[in-house]
C-alpha cells in the first residue's frame, strides 16, 4: 500500500469541525474524544519527528483526531457512548462515517484499521468478532503510526501517557495474536 498522497490534506481544524459535526461541543462524550485524540496527535506528531518519518504533519494530527469518529456508535457507557452497536466496530463505524462525508481515504482507513494492533480477518473468523471478513491490519506508515500512538492512551480512567508495559499487558489481555504485531510497531516507533 502506498502512502496517502498530501493532495488530499486534510488540516487538524477541518478534522475538529468534521468531529463537531457528530459530537456537540462541550459535552462529556467530546470533551474525552477530543482530550484523547489530541493526546494521540501529540504522539504520533512527536515520533514523525523525532524518526523522521517524513509524513505531512497535517496529515498525521488530522489521522490522529479522526481516528476514533465512530465511538458514539457503540454501546461503551463508561466513557459516554450509548450507541447500539459493540464497542469493537468503533473503527469501521467511523471509516464509514468518514467516507460518507467525503472525507480522505486515508483517513477512513487509518479509523478502519487501529483497533488492537490490528485484527486480521483469520482472527475476526476464529472469535466470531462482529466485523467485516477482511484484515483490518494498518499497512501504510501513517495508519501504522497512528495505530501505534493510539495504544498510549485509554479513553478511560487517568487518560495519562501508558507505559510500554501496561500496553503490552493490555494488548496480552484484549488482543492476545496483536502483540508481535505491536512488537513490530514499537520496534518501528520507539
Amino acid at each position: 500500500m502506498t502512502q496517502p498522497s498530501t493532495d488530499e490534506i486534510l488540516t487538524p481544524v477541518e478534522a475538529e469541525l468534521l468531529l463537531a459535526r457528530f459530537y456537540e461541543p462541550g459535552t462529556a462524550l467530546s470533551v474525552l474524544l477530543l482530550k484523547h485524540s489530541r493526546s494521540v496527535a501529540d504522539k504520533a506528531a512527536e515520533i514523525n519527528s523525532r524518526k523522521a518519518l517524513g509524513l505531512n504533519e497535517d496529515m498525521v494530527r488530522a489521522a490522529a483526531l479522526l481516528h476514533d469518529i465512530g465511538i458514539f456508535l457503540t454501546d461503551a457507557p463508561g466513557i459516554h457512548c450509548h450507541g447500539p452497536e459493540p464497542y469493537i466496530r468503533h473503527g469501521v463505524l467511523g471509516a464509514a462515517l468518514l467516507r460518507e462525508t467525503g472525507a480522505p481515504e486515508w483517513a477512513a482507513r487509518v479509523a478502519e484499521r487501529h483497533t488492537g494492533a490490528g485484527i486480521t480477518a483469520a482472527e475476526i473468523a476464529e472469535k466470531h468478532l462482529p466485523l467485516p471478513p477482511m484484515d483490518l491490519v494498518p499497512e501504510t506508515l501513517l495508519e501504522k503510526l497512528i495505530c501505534y500512538a493510539d495504544k498510549f492512551y485509554s479513553k478511560s480512567g487517568d487518560m495519562q501517557q501508558k507505559s510500554i508495559e501496561r500496553i503490552r499487558a493490555s494488548i496480552s489481555r484484549h488482543f492476545p495474536e496483536s502483540l508481535e504485531r505491536f512488537e513490530t510497531l514499537h520496534i518501528l516507533f520507539a
